[in-house]
């Protein structure tokens, strides 16, 4: 394969400023440039400030080795299995550097650095070769632009620019093998796009539907990973749209997309979205939003649904309940590996949901005290806006509470009195709707 002439673009006509660069990342390429190595500023920060958005994150690619990097830097830690990687450590800042990627034998000569499966994903990929192989085996082609410290030019091989301007993600050869050898990709070009505010190229977006399965061989701790990324970038509910659309969410999320793609359940598609709308308003507020509850939203119907089932077994409702968890967990954890101290935190919101109704003597200030009520809370304050009408009561009395000083606590508690326990919440019934206005 021929390797791509780059358009090299002066400092006079890209406009990028080393100013709009981290210090640390401009210390990186000078001391890689001063060990006698070729190094660049790449991908995702050069994208962004010429988006005008500023960057978080800057990467690094160098014809040096890992193992050469490592030399150099005295703060240097290598990481990665897939693809060696080294991260330079300078406080809270990390620059990822990695060595320039090369293309795959046909024969068995790499066999130690490079392993595909039988679907054409990676499992091994420390392959080094040039510049011009690495922009090839870069994803999307806003992705490969280079920036070099030796003229300040701007090395665009794939057209990037171009697509920048135009607000188009494409991806770099043909779609269905790149995205064989690394299904992630699906994933990714959906977050670029709702990001960026781009478009997914047409060729780039027809796939993506026939192959969404091969993320069933993605490791689940890796797709942890993706759907952080995903649900906290503050587009979580154009995210959660879009993957809906393409086949995605089937992946990472099955039990609760069948519950979804039920025409009746519209109810359970308000409550998902409304959380994710939520969750991304907290978020471009600058406020703080838990994984916990983000994985307590999605996994709580498909929880509801197994507890009915053992319930309808002749299991009593607590038993039913509590074993649904484990078993709803324990499923899910296929498909994404949600780490214990999330897990932990939902399993609170799931647990108090249960005891918001029992508020006599001191039961309701000491479920108050409890340091995941607030987000208990919050939850229940989700359903309700979702449209389950039975919980209406139970919020308000919640929200007067949460507002009273401890005398008035004291009296709203008194004043329960021998009110009717409420109707059982763990039923799959549907909530009452409120009557359409001529």
């Amino acid at each position: 394969m021929a390797s791509p002439t780059p358009a090299i673009i002066p400092r006079s006509e890209h406009g990028i400023s080393r100013k709009q660069f981290s210090p640390n990342a401009i210390k990186v390429l000078y001391r890689l440039k001063d060990g006698g190595y070729d190094a660049y500023l790449v991908g995702g920060c050069i994208r962004d400030i010429m988006l005008g958005i500023e960057p978080k994150d800057f990467d690094v690619v160098t014809n040096a080795t890992p193992e050469q990097i490592k030399k150099l830097f005295r703060n240097c830690r290598l990481i990665g299995r897939r693809f060696r990687l080294a991260h330079i450590v300078f406080g809270r800042e990390i620059i990822e550097v990695a060595t320039m990627r090369g293309h795959h034998q046909s024969d068995d000569s790499c066999a130690t650095t490079s392993q595909a499966s039988e679907h054409g994903q990676l499992l091994r990929d420390n392959v080094y070769g040039s510049i011009e192989e690495d922009a090839e085996r870069r994803d999307f082609t806003i992705n490969a632009l280079y920036y070099s410290i030796n003229d300040f030019t701007l090395r665009d091989f794939a057209g990037g620019v171009a697509d920048i301007k135009a607000r188009k993600i494409e991806l770099i050869g043909d779609p269905e093998t790149r995205y064989r050898e690394d299904p992630v990709r699906m994933l990714r070009a959906i977050r670029f796009a709702t990001k960026l505010d781009m478009e997914i190229a047409t060729p780039t977006r027809t796939p993506i539907k026939a192959l969404a399965p091969l993320l069933g061989h993605i490791p689940a701790a890796r797709l942890f990973e993706e759907t952080l990324k995903l649900f906290l970038n503050g587009k979580a509910e154009e995210n959660f749209l879009q993957m809906r659309e393409y086949g995605l969410f089937a992946q990472l999320f099955p039990a609760l997309d069948k519950i979804l793609a039920q025409p009746d359940n519209d109810f359970e598609r308000r409550f998902i979205q409304q959380m994710f709308a939520n969750t991304d308003s907290r978020i471009n507020a600058d406020k703080k939003v838990t994984p916990a509850f983000i994985y307590a939203a999605l996994l709580w119907f498909p929880i509801l649904a197994k507890s009915e089932a053992l319930a309808a077994e002749g299991m009593n409702e607590y038993d039913a309940f509590m074993q649904a968890i484990n078993h709803v967990l324990a499923e899910n954890a296929k498909h994404v590996a949600v780490p214990k101290r999330f897990t932990l935190g939902a399993r609170d919101i799931w647990h108090i949901q249960q005891r918001l109704d029992k508020r006599s003597g001191q039961r309701a200030y000491r479920l108050s005290l409890q340091p995941r009520f607030k987000a208990a809370y919050d939850f229940l304050l989700l359903r309700v806006e979702s449209g389950e009408q039975e919980q209406e009561e139970l919020a308000a009395w919640w929200t007067d509470y949460l507002k009273n000083d401890v005398t008035g606590q004291k009296d709203m508690v008194r004043n329960l009195g021998n009110q009717s326990k409420p109707k059982r919440r763990y039923n799959r019934r549907k909530p009452k709707r409120k009557p359409k206005e001529d």
